[in-house]
């Protein structure tokens, strides 16, 4: 009986050991892993509030004729209402414009709006930004086109004064969702004038357009990859790099290699001994997640963020960390 009584007990003590062991390991588990990576509908989703943020409405009739329309910064909009079609046909009643600007980096990182320029042999690189602009005009909910163009007075104020060097440019946004500039006719300017210090742009019509000139840097360049922490890819987050002294312009690595676990410049065309920041972005929680890492760019750089590297904020604390980087 004793000996029965000796046995129960150890069984009793072996089972409440082995139960207690199961419940340690788990709450173990669930304490050290890292919180869900975000998925790309969140990270898309996150994006699309920034620009919803960054965007203006305008309404006027169809039969106005010359409309001449002020935005948050002093932009300067004209469009002749006459020109505006549906499918080549006259258009009646009210027309929505919809409108986007964007002049520093803080809202190019949010809005995933970098300044990423063509190069004649088709590589992309930093171009210095007047101003970015999006505009569309619809009646009815339906998209409308312009047979004589429109027109945008943009104070040179906002991006540091008048530069001669700046020609027009047109965006373009690939299936991957990454915005590309190409330049409109370099030998004219593209269609940007000189009016009194300020920038007048006349555009073909609606969709993306940019004021920009080409950085340029005279030293020997490189490629560089940056490694991302595991689950993190194109889909789900993003790298930017703000080049120190450039207060608007912002690149972006625009490909993964999922060898490297890492976002790639494969153009090679980060100048060596470059000062800079590196910025990664994703989201969590319907928040921004990001990491901010200065870096001087060596022969092939391999520059890595770790979960430890994340902070949390909200998008004007992002905005603000951006727009202050030097």
């Amino acid at each position: 009986m004793k000996h029965f009584k000796h046995l129960f007990t150890t069984l009793t003590i072996t089972a409440l050991t082995l139960i207690t062991s199961c419940s340690t390991k788990e709450e173990s588990t669930d304490f050290y892993t890292s919180d869900p990576v975000a998925t790309p509908a969140e990270f898309e989703s996150i994006r699309q509030q920034a620009m919803d943020d960054n965007t203006q409405h305008f309404q006027f009739d169809a039969n106005d004729g010359f409309v001449t329309l002020t935005t948050t910064n002093g932009v300067q909009i004209s469009i002749n209402t006459a020109c505006l079609t549906l499918n080549g046909d006259p258009v009646s009643g009210t027309i929505d414009l919809e409108y986007v600007e964007i002049f520093e980096k803080g809202n190019m990182l949010l809005t995933n709006k970098p300044t990423m320029g063509r190069l004649p042999n088709g590589d992309k690189t930093l171009i210095i930004t007047g101003g970015e602009f999006f505009l569309e005009a619809t009646n009815n909910g339906l998209a409308l086109d312009t047979n004589c163009g429109v027109s945008l007075l943009v104070p040179s104020g906002l991006t540091g004064g008048f530069d001669p060097a700046m020609t027009l440019w047109n965006g373009d946004i690939d299936e991957d969702g990454n915005l590309t500039w190409e330049e409109v006719n370099p030998a004219t300017n593209g269609g940007l004038f000189n009016e009194n210090g300020q920038y007048y742009a006349a555009l073909e019509g609606f969709g993306w357009s940019n004021i920009d000139r080409f950085y340029n840097d005279p030293r020997p360049k490189t490629q560089i990859l940056v490694k991302v922490p595991e689950g993190y890819s194109f889909n789900n987050s993003a790298v930017y790099l703000s080049y120190d002294g450039e207060a608007y312009g912002l690149a972006s690595l625009d490909t993964f290699e999922e060898v490297h676990q890492a976002f790639s410049e494969h153009y090679g065309q980060i100048p060596i001994g470059l000062e800079c920041h590196l910025i990664f972005i994703t989201t969590e929680n319907d928040v921004w997640k990001y990491a901010i890492k200065p870096v001087t760019i060596t022969n092939d750089d391999i520059i890595i963020f770790t979960l430890d590297d994340l902070v949390t904020g909200d998008s004007d604390t992002v905005h603000g960390a951006i727009n202050a980087l030097p």
